[in-house]
C-alpha cells in the first residue's frame, strides 16, 4: 500500500534519536536504545545502529520490521559486492541501493542514515521513507532529532577528528534522551574509520559524557 511522504514522516518521527556525523578521520553513528509503541515502552535496549560491512554502518528510525528488512537486503548485497568484485562496496553505492529499495517499496516506514569510510573518504547519507537521498556532514533523525541538532549545531564543527567529536555526540544523544519521551534508557555510539567498525563500551561512553559536560 503506497502512502504519501507526509504520512510516512509522521510515522517515523514518533520515536528514536539517531545521529550521524562526518569527521576528518572517520564517521560516528549513534542512537538511543528505547523502542516504543505509542506510549508503551516495548524494549529498553533496542538496537538501532547496524553493521552492514566492516566499513559501513546504518542507523534506523521508524518501523523496526521494515528497517530490519532493509538492513538484511543491503548487508547481503554488500557481501556479494565484496565477493564478486573483490573490493568493498562504496558508501554511495550502499546509499543508492537503499534509496532504490525504499522508493520501489514506497510503504516501508523507515528513516535511515548510511555512513562509512571508503577510498574517497568518510561519508554520511540520509534517506527518508520514500528514498530521497542527501549527503550530510552532520544530521539526526527521529523524534529526538530537534534536541540533538541543537547540541550539534552549537558544538560540532566540520574538520573535527573522531576523538574531538565523540564528546559532542554523547552530549547530543544524552540531551535528546532527557527531553524526548520516546528516546531514552541507554545509547550506542559506533565509530567507523580506517581501523574498521567498532562500538564504544559503557565505560567509554560514561567518560565521554564527563568530558562533554
Amino acid at each position: 500500500m503506497a502512502i504519501n511522504n507526509n504520512a510516512a514522516s509522521q510515522l517515523v518521527l514518533k520515536g528514536t534519536t539517531t545521529i550521524g556525523v562526518v569527521c576528518k578521520d572517520g564517521v560516528i553513528l549513534a542512537s538511543d536504545t528505547r523502542v516504543t509503541m505509542g506510549y508503551y515502552v516495548a524494549h529498553k535496549q533496542g538496537k538501532k545502529v547496524y553493521r552492514i560491512d566492516e566499513h559501513i554502518g546504518m542507523t534506523i528510525a521508524g518501523s523496526v520490521a521494515d528497517a530490519q528488512k532493509v538492513i538484511d537486503i543491503i548487508t547481503a548485497n554488500a557481501q556479494l559486492y565484496r565477493i564478486n568484485l573483490n573490493r568493498p562496496m562504496p558508501i554511495k553505492t550502499a546509499a543508492r541501493m537503499t534509496s532504490n529499495l525504499l522508493f520501489s517499496a514506497r510503504g516501508l516506514m523507515a528513516q535511515i542514515l548510511v555512513g562509512g569510510v571508503d577510498d574517497t573518504g568518510p561519508h554520511i547519507y540520509g534517506l527518508d521513507p520514500i528514498g530521497s537521498l542527501t549527503e550530510e556532514k552532520m544530521t539526526s533523525t527521529g523524534s529526538g532529532s530537534p534536541l540533538a541538532i541543537g547540541v550539534l549545531e552549537d558544538k560540532f564543527r566540520e574538520g573535527m577528528t573522531v576523538e574531538e567529536a565523540l564528546p559532542v555526540i554523547a552530549r547530543a544523544v544524552n540531551s535528546a534522551m532527557k527531553r524526548d519521551v520516546a528516546s531514552g534508557d541507554n545509547y550506542n555510539i559506533i565509530v567507523i574509520d580506517e581501523k574498521g567498525y567498532r562500538e564504544l563500551s559503557n565505560p567509554q561512553k560514561q567518560e565521554l559524557l564527563q568530558k562533554g559536560s
